[in-house]
């Protein structure tokens, strides 16, 4: 088990984000690697045959994002509940954190995209509730391939923007290369990068002809929450087969019987 130091606190608050380098352990990682690109091939097959299944597969060339990926292997659903990133979840978000949303990131290249800004959430980043909007998402990203060097496709932050009250200009939204304040976050295989739901992020540029970015994604939100699609994503019988801690992660009316809790 991990603990959320009091300087980890200061920085997230602060900068609305935290990268814990090399977190994941070099053999899970090539699991974790081994299990994606298993799931890929399958979900790539899927698609192709225009067969229907849980989630999403967006294929664009050589690059597939999937999205719903719980259910894909047993290792992903081993890392939504993490114990050493899980204190972190508790710590930062909510002691009883319900399950937001999965998906995970192939990619190869793509020298001719723009950049994304955007921040997370329904309708719009929660503009309404803001500013500043408050932290009603938590996202965990893992970098499963080597990220310490620039322009292959980082993910990219404008640190202490879950603040802003102002969105950044529409010009430099517009930019295919970082505008003045943002940065690329670089870090080996096996980082986390943990991020307020309100900081202004993106995939970053791609300048390299090699390498890869794959990543997983998990987000968390409190149990009053439902704001997501993903919840009713699953097929029952992955409910009624969680174990019972794990049940705690998702909405009662989920399961069959449906169980009267809250949180």
């Amino acid at each position: 088990m991990t603990e959320l130091t009091q300087s980890e606190r200061f920085f997230f608050d602060n900068n609305g984000y935290l990268v814990l380098e090399s977190f994941l352990s070099k053999d899970l990682v090539a699991r974790l690697l081994e299990a994606l690109h298993a799931a890929v091939t399958r979900r790539r097959g899927l698609q192709e045959r225009d067969i229907p299944h849980t989630g999403r597969t967006d294929v664009q060339g050589g690059n597939t994002r999937i999205f719903y990926i719980l259910d894909d292997d047993p290792l992903f659903l081993d890392m939504l509940d993490y114990p050493p990133m899980f204190t972190y979840v508790t710590e930062l978000l909510h002691e009883r954190p319900h399950h937001h949303a999965s998906d995970a990131i192939v990619e190869y290249g793509g020298r001719d995209r723009g950049m994304g800004w955007h921040r997370d959430g329904r309708d719009y980043g929660y503009r309404d509730l803001g500013p500043p909007i408050p932290l009603l998402q938590l996202k965990i990203g893992y970098y499963l391939t080597d990220m310490t060097e620039s322009g292959r496709g980082n993910l990219c932050v404008v640190p202490g923007s879950h603040k802003a009250v102002h969105e950044p200009d529409s010009a430099a939204l517009k930019r295919n290369d970082l505008f003045p304040g943002a940065i690329q976050l670089c870090a080996p295989a096996g980082s986390a990068i943990l991020f307020h739901n309100a900081l202004w992020h993106s995939a970053g540029p791609w300048t390299r002809d090699d390498g890869a970015r794959i990543m997983l994604y998990y987000a968390y939100e409190p149990p009053w929450m439902m704001a997501s699609p993903e919840h009713w994503g699953y097929d029952k019988s992955f409910y009624n087969r969680l174990s019972e801690e794990r049940r705690k992660l998702f909405h009662g009316f989920l399961f069959d019987p449906p169980e009267n809790r809250w949180g």
